[in-house]
């Protein structure tokens, strides 16, 4: 926090290659303009440099980020989560005001988002970016902790295995294990493959698929209603309505549990600002566009929860093994119709593969432009399709490995609950971190944003994903061994943790130690590939005897001077 202390701007002078730079303190931010027609971006200079020409494209118009938001959000989330919803409220009336505080935390999240977003209106990887700025010193360490808990659980595994139960589902028969994961795969690959082929092919599939699914819960919402207005063979749509509160649960981690799987449904909301670098304009076109998305998705969830309450009775709900979409068609339309609108889910599933693997290509390709992972060309360029390949390949690795090697039971829910927790460490610190860039701005005296946040905002959101933290420590009813796997049910707490522990272990003998002991300093170089023009920091090596002409030879932002 030493870094914060001193409010005085001590200097302010030109790189070599024109950017303003300004220190306060020990900290050095570099003022950078992308050709997206956004804002100057101030930025502290052991960040990834800004891309003044986006080698990706700046394409995305207001209408692709609605359904980028839409297509992560509506995935599997609203067709199987209202049971387990259901199960963990206890009441039907308690359920539907989940969903209501779902939206309400994640349009808090939003804001806290766009206040970011507007700071580094031309850099792409949300989250990447501003835990890199609002946390600058120690040097590296969050890229370096963000970088390894993002390679190490970078998969999609559960969204792809759901696609490949819907498949079997639709066909009428159970599929084995290692068919299930076979269709799994294919269907993953698929996506990867048309991501790596076009980004305006990648992007067009998710408009188009984005507007099936947005139709797709539009069918639900009014078969719904007419259910309710008992033009259907729905004996008693109401029964569910009476006394909704009935049975409402009062077991604190059933409760927890119910609202972490509000918000993953309500996840993805924010995966416009993984492409910010690619929007014209971003801000002014995020500000009307991310808020449309959300309220569509929220009004729409609260329907389509009607829709199965007033088909499907409780007590199905709760305890069916089959998905709450698959209990209301067939209640409404018969088994064999509802094996048929079950490619809607499926569409949507494999819709939501491609979505989540646009805006996470973007997320690995900034965490190779920081500089801390290994060969920097292989995660930043865009040759030979303009398209980020190496991200590509990682996440099919990745999710490869992890839909083969772990057995259907523990060992999958445990790799599913590990990939969670991390991420919600760096969410909190994310939030937090935004008072941190505040001061810092206003340290510098720039000028104030295009947006800020209301403080009630970013306080409510601070303080759900605090609880998000503490409460999957408190054990279930059912024991300590009662969780979502036989063993202890925080194991996955505790390892998450530890893995970030390592990241800082990894750190300090990577920046700190072993140059120490072989007499030599980490520096950044600010390097650009001729092939595509992408921009990237490469962390190298300079013996001591060198350090002073290097650091005479080159500036804050990794430029070389002569």
């Amino acid at each position: 926090m030493a870094d914060y202390e001193k409010d005085d701007v001590t200097a302010r002078t030109l790189s070599p290659a024109g950017e303003a730079v300004f220190k306060t303190g020990k900290l050095e931010f570099v003022a950078e303009q992308g050709e997206n027609g956004s804002k100057t971006t101030y930025q502290e200079a052991s960040g990834a440099p800004v891309e003044a020409h986006s080698p990706l494209g700046t394409r995305v118009q207001w209408f692709t980020i609605v359904f980028l938001n839409l297509g992560q959000m509506i995935g599997t989330g609203v067709f199987s989560t209202p049971g387990s919803i259901l199960k963990g409220t206890g009441s039907v009336g308690l359920s539907l005001m989940y969903w209501l505080i779902g939206f309400v935390v994640s349009l808090a999240g939003l804001a806290v988002y766009l206040e970011l977003g507007s700071y580094f209106p031309s850099r792409s990887g949300a989250e990447v970016v501003y835990l890199e700025q609002a946390y600058p010193r120690p040097r590296y360490f969050f890229p370096v902790a963000f970088a390894v808990q993002s390679v190490i659980l970078s998969f999609s595994s559960s969204n792809a295995i759901v696609l490949a139960t819907y498949v079997f589902r639709m066909a009428g028969r159970e599929g084995t294990a290692w068919e299930q994961k076979g269709v799994a795969i294919a269907g993953y690959t698929l996506a990867v493959i048309l991501g790596i082929s076009s980004n305006r092919l990648s992007l067009l599939f998710s408009d188009v698929v984005g507007f099936i699914k947005l139709g797709t819960l539009v069918f639900i919402s009014i078969t719904g209603l007419v259910v309710l207005g008992g033009n259907t063979s729905i004996a008693d749509p109401s029964a569910n309505f009476r006394d909704a509160f009935a049975g409402t649960s009062s077991d604190a981690n059933g409760l927890v549990n119910a609202l972490v799987r509000i918000t993953f449904s309500y996840q993805g909301f924010q995966n416009c600002f993984n492409l910010m670098n690619e929007v014209k304009d971003p801000i002014k076109t995020m500000k009307k566009s991310a808020p449309i998305s959300l309220l569509v998705v929220a009004i729409l969830y609260m329907l389509c929860n009607v829709a199965y309450f007033a088909a499907v009775p409780k007590e199905d709900i709760m305890t069916a093994n089959t998905t709450t979409a698959s209990l209301f068609f067939t209640a409404v339309f018969g088994s064999q119709a509802a094996k048929g609108l079950n490619i809607l889910v499926i569409l949507s599933a494999f819709g939501n593969l491609v979505t989540v693997l646009i805006g996470q290509s973007r997320v690995i390709r900034e965490i190779g432009r920081q500089g801390v992972l290994p060969y920097p060309k292989f995660w930043v360029t865009t040759k030979p399709f303009g398209t980020p390949i190496g991200p590509y390949l990682l996440k099919w690795t990745m999710t490869v490995i992890m839909i083969v090697a772990p057995p259907a039971g523990d060992a999958f829910n445990f790799v599913v609950d590990l990939q969670n927790y991390p991420e919600s460490v760096f969410f909190f610190l994310m939030a937090v971190g935004l008072y941190l860039i505040r001061r810092q701005r206003r340290n510098l005296g720039i000028e104030r944003s295009e947006f800020k946040a209301w403080d009630v905002a970013v306080g409510l959101f601070i303080l759900v994903k605090l609880l998000l933290l503490a409460m999957p420590w408190v054990p279930p009813k059912t024991g300590a061994n009662g969780g979502s796997v036989s063993f202890w049910y925080a194991t996955y707490c505790v390892t998450g943790l530890a893995i970030i522990g390592v990241c800082g272990v990894y750190y300090y003998f990577w920046i700190y130690l072993i140059p120490k002991h072989k007499g030599y300093a980490i520096r950044q170089k600010r390097v650009v590939y001729q092939e595509d023009g992408a921009v990237t920091h490469q962390l190298v090596k300079v013996p001591n005897a060198e350090l002073e002409k290097w650091d005479s030879e080159h500036d804050a932002n990794g430029n070389k001077l002569f």
